[in-house]
């Protein structure tokens, strides 16, 4: 079993363009750097939008050597970059976007959903990419909620959806440049869970809701605790009826230079990101907005 290294609270809630009020779990400059190939985590919301003529969000901004995975819980999330690529994504829907050599992008409340206004609550998670790749061709995934595996756990637990790696003998949809599992876990109150992990990986377990055990530990609302890369499993109790967020992945070793939105593998690589994102490099978003 992994041993709980550590469990930690979410700070204060920063808002990221007007759209989004996160709270930031963890980033490559403090406890992401036990979480290779895992670089930051931001949980968005659940905060209540008015109707608004105005669409909210985040404008356009640039990206390279790693991927964005934005998962939706509650609301709608409108997507453009400079790839032509994009959409939109809803309750249960995820986005995995590739910056890779560099993109442009903005994220916007959806037109249906600032007219009509709701609660919006999503998580996003940036991923690190293994130096031989940070220079790879941008690319997005759209990957629907009936697209992603749901899959029971064993004597009536709870339930897996699996967005990346490997579960059960089943396979999530997300095409990764590392090994890794993103999983969204759901436990049923006073219900236990033995996970199967991976010996040596990194992992996390991130409570979106409820109150749950690990060995000695107590997990609540907004909380997250950090494992240690030894052991092949971890075993879950709720107290409650809980969602989880699981990830964990191969440690990628390699040094960890960022600025900004840029994360690369040195401090000249990141000087070159900036001049090519003046040069013009990373492309333009066109078509309407």
């Amino acid at each position: 079993m992994k041993p709980v290294l550590g469990v930690y609270s979410a700070p204060q809630t920063h808002w990221v363009g007007d759209g989004f009020p996160v709270r930031t779990l963890f980033s490559y400059q403090s406890l992401g750097q036990h979480l290779s190939p895992f670089l930051l985590l931001d949980l968005a919301g659940p905060a209540v939008f008015s109707p608004s003529e105005r669409r909210r969000g985040v404008g356009q901004h640039p990206h390279r050597g790693f991927e964005t995975v934005t998962i939706v819980y509650q609301g709608e999330l409108e997507h453009r970059d400079s790839v032509g690529g994009g959409g939109l994504i809803g309750p249960g829907d995820v986005q995995w976007m590739t910056a890779g050599a560099g993109i442009l992008h903005e994220e916007f409340h959806s037109a249906s959903f600032t007219h009509g206004g709701g609660t919006l609550e999503m998580a996003q998670l940036w991923v690190n990419l293994p130096a031989r790749h940070k220079m790879a061709p941008p690319a997005y995934q759209t990957i629907l909620n009936q697209d992603i595996p749901a899959l029971p756990l064993p004597q009536e637990a709870g339930s897996v959806r699996l967005i990346a790696g490997g579960f059960a003998g089943h396979v999530g949809p997300a095409r990764t440049f590392s090994a890794m599992d993103v999983w969204d876990v759901r436990l049923h109150k006073n219900r236990q869970a033995n996970l199967p992990l991976h010996n040596g990986r990194s992992a996390a377990i991130i409570v979106l809701r409820g109150l749950v055990r690990l060995g000695g530990s107590i997990v609540g609302d907004g909380q997250w605790a950090l494992l240690g890369p030894n052991g092949d499993d971890a075993q879950i109790e709720a107290d409650v009826d809980s969602s989880l967020l699981l990830l964990s992945g191969e440690p990628l070793n390699e040094p960890i230079a960022g600025h900004g939105p840029f994360v690369m593998n040195s401090d000249e690589e990141i000087r070159q990101a900036f001049l090519d994102l003046h040069l013009g490099v990373f492309g333009q978003i066109t078509g309407p907005s």
